[in-house]
């Protein structure tokens, strides 16, 4: 745990996006992320978030993967297009072995399952920031 807070105290210049519909995921996401010193973008519209990306390229995205509007592998490949130095995290409440490997097949940092622990969550953005070149 002191590795983690070290690391994600020293990334203040990084932004972690997070991406998903539900409010109350963001809003626990957020928090989690503060209290890490890691500063967050939250978007719950997946076009909002590309438009975001196409300008501000975060080095963490973090993406569910079961939206309404778009799925989450569908803006991971969007994604790689837009910004391919972002590190994109995918997460899921469904654990599907073919959307796993999807999404790990296209480049995904980590693929997570809701409810996942936050040590588990801090260290695959840890994990990913440290690849960011």
């Amino acid at each position: 745990m002191t590795v983690i807070s070290l690391i994600l105290r020293n990334s203040n210049a990084f932004v972690v996006c997070l991406l998903d519909d539900d409010p109350s995921v963001l809003r626990g996401l957020r928090r989690l992320f503060s209290s890490a010193d890691l500063h967050t973008e939250e978007f719950s519209d997946p076009d909002e978030f590309l438009r975001h990306v196409r300008t501000h390229r975060p080095a963490v995205a973090l993406v569910d993967v079961c939206m309404p509007l778009m799925s989450g592998l569908e803006v991971q490949s969007q994604l790689r297009e837009i910004s391919p130095s972002t590190r994109v995290i995918i997460f899921t409440g469904k654990d599907d072995p073919l959307v796993r490997s999807t999404a790990l097949n296209a480049g995904a940092s980590a693929f997570l399952t809701k409810p996942f622990d936050d040590e588990e969550l801090l260290t695959a953005v840890q994990l990913a920031l440290a690849s960011v070149n």
